[in-house]
């Protein structure tokens, strides 16, 4: 084949490509990934008024001094910025939910160091009534993902003798990510200490939440992230949330749950008496499925999940090694990043 009759092939494949994106022939796809990472205990060294936060004070019993802070936003920052780095390198994620974060003072301090502040992150907060101060968040990149409405719905304590207790709610983010209307909710179930039923019912009350959403119009792609303190196949997930295992079985009044399969591989994102669990969830609603069971394939799909692992993450030794390198062990300053590993999905339009 001569130089020429190469060169002239090269000039029409282009010319062909440029003819089919004219006319819509082409698709040129874009992955968008979507992250979630309970940030273990991120406070500043400030009392804030009304809060038990004395335990991450300068003279509480962790002596959490402005070194440890910045300590710990370093090693934050590094973690987010390299979540979704697997397939996206130059971008990683458009949008990620974080659970255990103070205050917007600890988000700003956060989204002020260099490896996010290179990605232009900004950050969407609602304070809530926790009692020690903990909320959750959501980090996202303009330029990707373009910020609509937020709410925080309260997590609602149905027995009397639970009004007083109250906790973290769900944090409700729309917008448009690749030009399609998406919805996020964050939050952080009540933990294990509190009992299943706490749990089941603030599933029911995240799937009333969705159900709302989807009564919007244009009808939203749902995505339900947080640590729920459950694994995918516990009552509150399974049946309260109606977290579907397979693709195949979802019905339009489920959500899909991918992270069944992945703790079925043994990947989770804590650990407990040597065991993994998977606490830390992103859920779907069928509208990003691609199954021929869902009709036609959706302008934006889910296209793959995992539980993000570095091996800086990780403890390289002793009695817990392998295990998440949370900052605090033993009672001793690990200087580590949290207790979870982070989790992101990946949706391709």
């Amino acid at each position: 084949m001569t130089k020429r009759l190469v060169f002239t092939l090269m000039v029409l494949a282009v010319a062909g490509l440029a003819v089919a994106r004219k006319t819509g022939k082409a698709v040129v796809r874009q992955t968008f990934a979507v992250g979630f990472y309970n940030l273990e205990n991120l406070f500043d060294t400030i009392h804030d008024a009304g809060k038990n936060d004395y335990e991450f004070l300068p003279d509480g019993t962790t002596r959490w001094t402005a070194e440890k802070y910045r300590h710990k936003l370093r090693n934050m920052s590094r973690a987010l910025a390299d979540i979704g780095t697997d397939r996206l390198p130059r971008v990683g994620c458009a949008v990620i939910g974080v659970a255990e974060v103070e205050n917007e003072r600890c988000l700003a301090d956060l989204l002020a160091q260099p490896e996010l502040r290179r990605r232009g992150y900004r950050y969407v907060h609602v304070e809530g009534p926790d009692q020690r101060g903990i909320d959750c968040a959501l980090l996202y990149q303009p330029s990707l993902f373009q910020v609509g409405s937020v709410s925080l719905v309260p997590y609602r304590y149905l027995l009397p003798q639970d009004s007083a207790r109250a906790t973290r709610g769900f944090l409700v983010v729309s917008g448009l990510l690749g030009g399609s209307a998406v919805a996020v909710v964050v939050c952080h179930l009540p933990s294990r200490g509190a009992g299943s039923y706490y749990r089941q019912e603030g599933a029911r009350q995240l799937l009333a939440v969705r159900d709302s959403l989807l009564s919007l119009s244009p009808k939203p792609h749902v995505l339900i992230m947080g640590d729920m303190n459950d694994d995918p196949q516990d009552p509150s997930m399974a049946d309260c949330l109606r977290g579907r295992r397979f693709a195949d079985d979802v019905t339009p009044d489920d959500m899909y749950n991918p992270w069944w399969q992945e703790l079925a591989k043994g990947n989770g994102t804590l650990t407990y008496q040597g065991a993994w669990n998977l606490f830390d969830q992103i859920l779907l609603s069928p509208s990003l499925l691609a199954s021929a069971v869902h009709g036609e394939a959706p302008a934006l799909r889910f296209d793959g999940c995992q539980v993000f692992r570095r091996d800086y993450l990780l403890q390289d030794s002793g009695p817990h090694q392998g295990s998440p390198l949370r900052t605090f062990g033993g009672g001793q300053w690990l200087d580590g990043y949290s207790d979870h590993l982070p989790t992101v999905v990946y949706l391709t339009q």
